[in-house]
């Protein structure tokens, strides 16, 4: 305060310390806004900026520096005009929809392979509203373009890389199918992220990433952003935050900001672990199916070809138990030791679910079978840890959930045993 003298104990106790000069060296790390609001010396200040003649900071839930740092960041690495950040995942593609400026009659035509928490989003928010969602293989472009023909979808919504079954989308042919029937292209590039792929560059009109999960990477911050290849999305996604009000905290921000720096090294390190697990995973007696990108043929081969700009294969492997229940599968999650029962991906550490009971719960058991998502399904997001740990970990708990078969024996040591058994 100017004069503190003519005022009262209680008053200092409020305003004592605060709106100190920034200092004269610049923070090296973003520092965390932690303020619902700003102060300014005059109105006219306050008015100009919010009008938009000025730049500036008014109320968080319109903008805070720490979100805006992280949002800049993300549009960068992806190559974007544009992000906004958004207090969960769901909220980012919330926003990115309402963004489509979906009306009553729209149809959003979607990759049969999503996240099973995206179809309840569309069939229960938005077909509250009577926008109507068609299910459909984004790996057949000829059935594809079938279906865009047929029902005239303002939006086609897909993933990089579908959940669980890793199915890779031909980002650029479709975004050619959609942008014929002047359809936008809604891109989840939560699994692949822009480390191995950026689908801006191949046609996309908006990415959507669950921060939480690769972004972030260290399993301590919830958040969504969305990435916009053109300017004039910038209303309506901007509405989509501020009237909704799903805005990412500056506490989550600095992590998520903090985590993405390095994105990089966790990758390089995650996406090696996982395409050598997977080849030892392959010649597993316990295991029917092993889905990993890198071992794809046909269609699949090229789509990830025109997909991913380089030639690693994602941090994340799907299997199917040779004994196909879920009984099986619960007695392998219940044994491991190293590799952590987690529901989420992209964290340092090696998780392992069970779709089935997790992330497509929702859907009837006849829908996750059409799917291929059985009760013995289980997808693997490889961590950070030493490999041989994290696969010795694994064919431990194989051979639990397969006593018949538990005479087989392995050559994989852990490198520390002991350190191992105290984990978890």
């Amino acid at each position: 305060m100017a004069d503190p003298i003519n005022v009262s104990n209680a008053t200092r106790f409020v305003h004592a310390g605060e709106r100190r000069d920034f200092p004269g060296g610049k923070p090296a790390a973003t520092p965390i806004y932690a303020t619902s609001s700003f102060i300014f010396d005059e109105i006219e200040d306050i008015d100009r900026i919010v009008e938009g003649g000025a730049s500036g900071y008014v109320y968080s839930r319109y903008g805070n520096p720490t979100v805006a740092a992280f949002e800049e960041a993300v549009c960068e690495v992806e190559n974007g005009a544009f992000a906004y950040a958004y207090g969960s995942g769901m909220a980012a593609l919330h926003a990115a929809l309402l963004a489509c400026e979906l009306t009553t009659g729209s149809v959003v035509l979607a990759s049969r392979d999503l996240y099973g928490s995206t179809f309840e989003l569309l069939y229960t928010v938005f077909g509250a509203f009577g926008i109507k969602t068609v299910a459909a293989d984004f790996s057949d472009l000829e059935t594809l373009q079938e279906a865009v023909a047929e029902n005239k979808p303002s939006v086609l919504l897909c993933e990089t890389l579908s959940n669980p079954l890793l199915r890779v989308c031909d980002i650029q042919a479709v975004a050619e199918i959609a942008h014929a029937v002047n359809a936008k292209l809604v891109v989840d590039n939560t699994f692949a992220t822009p480390y191995l792929c950026r689908p801006l560059d191949l046609g996309a009109d908006l990415v959507v990433h669950s921060a939480t999960k690769y972004l972030g990477g260290h399993a301590d911050a919830t958040g969504g952003v969305v990435i916009a290849k053109n300017e004039f999305d910038r209303p309506a996604l901007l509405g989509a935050l501020t009237l909704a009000g799903g805005v990412l905290s500056p506490w989550e921000a600095h992590s998520l900001l903090r985590g993405l720096k390095t994105l990089g090294l966790r990758m390089e390190k995650q996406c090696s672990n996982a395409e050598r697990l997977a080849h030892i995973l392959k010649d597993s007696p316990y295991l029917s199916e092993v889905i990993y990108p890198k071992f794809f043929d046909g269609e699949h081969a090229i789509a990830l070809d025109e997909t991913f700009h380089g030639s690693e294969f994602g941090a994340i492997i799907t299997v199917r138990l040779k004994e196909d229940t879920r009984e099986a599968a619960y007695r392998f999650l219940n044994s491991l030791r190293v590799c952590t029962r987690a529901t989420s991906v992209g964290d340092l550490f090696t998780g392992i679910v069970h779709p089935a009971t997790a992330t497509h719960r929702e859907l009837s058991p006849a829908k996750r079978v059409s799917l291929g998502i059985t009760e013995g399904t289980l997808r693997i997001a490889v961590g950070i840890e030493d490999l041989n740990d994290i696969a010795k970990d694994i064919e431990n708990a194989l051979k639990e959930c397969h006593p018949a078969e538990a005479g087989i024996v392995s050559d994989i040591p852990f490198t520390n045993a002991a350190a191992a058994a105290q984990l978890f």
